[in-house]
């Protein structure tokens, strides 16, 4: 069902940022699809999820719906197109509010059958100077719009003028959606305390004797228990030596004794993200070897939240991860040779192969540029300066797989140590501490 958020008021705030924008460019019309269904075979579909930017902007879940912002001299107006009532179809696939409804439902200022879309768009479009709208996001749209542009300029003769520039849409929105609103900082909240409330039930489901996809049934019986819709991304849920296998899925590799479990698992509620890796001994005891290993990445994780505040550059707590990890494995005897030869050739990907964090949002891998141009040289590029309203993931790893020159009490050991963290004025917060990071602490919950 689309029924409309409880509070409409941030979605309206951002497209009245939008308009505002558009009109700073020197007007035009915006134009923006929701994600289309797709069919997995025959009469079964995938699960639907909505575009992100455009529930950003609406709070609208229904496939085959559009917006369209108008931004000109004479008004600013937003324009839903969706699904018609249809009750002989709503028998089969529910409910669909209609754009009578939705106008009111959803404050905006028109509504109107998605059907009507081809027939209302070209003459929004004339006389206006530029048209906003994703750019190459597929064939499909590409060609409507080119459609629209057509239809426009065969009024030339009657002295109406087309659009005569084209925006990427995209890129404003990503921009707007780096910062997050107050509205999404709650829903973040929720997805980050059910996410972590499922890693605390799995943990203490974990026993030697389980297969991983046991693991994951407890997570997605949790997140839908307290009411998340659905799940951020696929769950990871490894042991054993398919934790060093970065994107593994739970399979039905059985749990053992004296090995790890790494789960890399969040839910999405109310279309927003929480993304919560652990690691932590499938019989509820870290050996010495892997204690050793989680205190490194543990250590490493710390000094990265030290360095993610306001001010700092984005890459400035990868770096930070690194310097304690490459320090740390040359102290174990996994490298040799100085820090500094380690950190110039980079051999510590061998073991650390990914950056220390992502942008997290609406999407698991939020949107907006990592870099941005320096403002002493804005011909070069440098990592992007964290503000207060960013959020980010921050999760440093250890991955060692067996080899010759690798002692064996390390073979086949994954650490991931993962928590989001939003951007305050003097620091972070990290939102997904409701599940333990200390070993001893992990330990006592398994026991318990």
């Amino acid at each position: 069902m689309s029924l409309p958020p409880t509070d409409l008021t941030p979605f309206l705030k951002r497209r009245q940022r939008v308009l505002a924008w558009m009109q700073a460019q020197g007007g035009g019309v915006a134009v923006l699809p929701t994600a289309p269904e797709v069919m997995r075979n025959r009469d079964a579909d995938y699960p639907y999820r909505h575009d992100s930017d455009f529930f950003y902007l609406t709070g609208f879940i229904e496939p085959e719906a559009w917006l369209v912002l108008v931004a000109d001299d004479a008004q600013q107006r937003s324009v839903l197109f969706c699904r018609e009532k249809n009750l002989d179809q709503e028998i089969w696939t529910g409910y669909r509010i209609g754009p009578d409804a939705a106008q009111e439902a959803f404050l905006v200022d028109e509504a109107f059958a998605v059907s009507a879309l081809d027939e209302h768009l070209p003459p929004l479009l004339l006389n206006q100077e530029n048209l906003f709208a994703p750019l190459a996001d597929g064939s499909a749209l590409d060609a409507r719009i080119a459609g629209w542009l057509n239809a426009a300029r065969a009024q030339g003769r009657s002295g109406a003028t087309a659009p005569k520039r084209i925006w990427d849409l995209r890129a404003q929105l990503a921009a707007m959606r780096l910062i997050k609103d107050e509205a999404e900082i709650q829903s973040m909240r929720t997805a980050a305390r059910i996410s972590a409330q499922a890693h605390r039930r799995a943990m203490q489901a974990t026993r030697p004797g389980l297969h991983e996809y046991e693991i994951e049934a407890e997570l997605l019986h949790e997140f839908r228990r307290h009411g998340a819709q659905n799940v951020a991304y696929n769950s990871i849920v490894a042991t054993g030596a398919n934790a060093c296998v970065l994107h593994y899925r739970a399979g039905d590799t059985v749990l053992q004794d004296g090995e790890l479990l790494l789960i890399d698992a969040g839910c999405e509620f109310d279309s927003y993200a929480g993304d919560i890796t652990r690691s932590f001994p499938v019989n509820g005891r870290f050996s010495g070897p892997q204690r050793a290993l989680y205190e490194l990445c543990l250590h490493a994780q710390q000094a990265a939240i030290g360095m993610t505040c306001p001010g700092q550059r984005f890459n400035d707590a990868h770096d930070a991860a690194v310097n304690i990890l490459a320090q740390g494995m040359l102290d174990i005897g996994l490298l040799r040779g100085s820090l500094d030869e380690v950190l110039d050739t980079r051999s510590y990907s061998r073991f650390y192969m990914h950056k220390t964090g992502h942008w997290l949002g609406l999407d698991v891998h939020d949107v907006g540029d990592y870099r941005e141009a320096d403002p002493a040289n804005p011909a070069q590029r440098t990592w992007r300066t964290l503000e207060p309203g960013m959020v980010l993931t921050i999760e440093p790893g250890i991955y060692v797989r067996p080899a010759d020159d690798v002692p064996e009490a390390f073979w086949d050991i994954g650490i991931r140590i993962e928590d989001d963290a939003l951007v305050t004025a003097d620091g972070c917060e990290l939102l997904t501490r409701d599940v333990p990071v200390d070993p001893d602490e992990i330990e006592t919950l398994m026991r318990g």
